[in-house]
């Protein structure tokens, strides 16, 4: 959706190279038209596969950031200074982040400028921990998405599991699962044009 707005895309990971890829992402439930197009996109697969390494990434180079899900940045990105860091200064910069199903995981340690939860009174969403119980992985998660941004002091909500839900909050984007990925790439291009940024859901 964004390739085809026009944007230039440029896709990093914590190591560069081809990342790791989540099982149950890769199961065929789990599959939209958009995945198989981007399984079928032999550029897209090229580019996948070498990945820059995300500490070669600066943001003064991008107009956004957009992390798509998967449990993954449960254990790595949550816990990345260097993500961490990537975000914080392109907020401070005035340009948009988005994240979708259990990418809001990363906003764990991510804080504002004055040193408070950057997620601190932002309404937000993520993966539910009822979602996460349909998966079947509540036990093996180091923890909860929807937990920890509670924590946090967030305004967490919720759509009914499974079905497409979008927080936007100024520059924030956030997304409920796989089904609200698209919707959050709309709200993304709707920020980089420039939209008035409120609060949808």
């Amino acid at each position: 959706m964004l390739k085809d707005a026009g944007h230039q895309i440029t896709l990093a990971s914590p190591r560069g190279g081809q990342p790791p890829l989540d099982p149950k992402s890769d199961e065929a439930a789990s599959q939209t038209d958009a995945t198989r197009r981007f399984k079928g996109d032999a550029d897209a697969q090229a580019q996948l596969a070498s990945t820059k390494p995300l500490e070669s990434v600066r943001p003064s180079d991008f107009d956004a950031l957009f992390y798509p899900g998967g449990h993954g940045p449960l254990w790595d990105l949550a816990e990345d200074p260097k993500s961490k860091a990537l975000i914080e200064q392109t907020l401070a910069d005035g340009k948009p982040v988005a994240l979708v199903c259990h990418a809001p995981a990363v906003l764990k340690n991510v804080t504002a400028q004055d040193g408070v939860p950057l997620v601190a009174g932002k309404s937000v969403t993520g993966f539910t921990n009822e979602e996460e119980e349909a998966v079947g992985l509540t036990k093996v998660v180091p923890f909860l998405l929807e937990d920890v941004l509670k924590q946090l002091g967030a305004k967490f909500s919720k759509a009914e599991p499974f079905k497409p839900h979008v927080v936007r909050e100024g520059l924030l984007i956030t997304g409920q699962n796989p089904p609200s990925s698209e919707p959050a790439a709309e709200a993304l291009l709707e920020a980089l044009a420039k939209e008035p940024a409120g609060v949808d859901s």
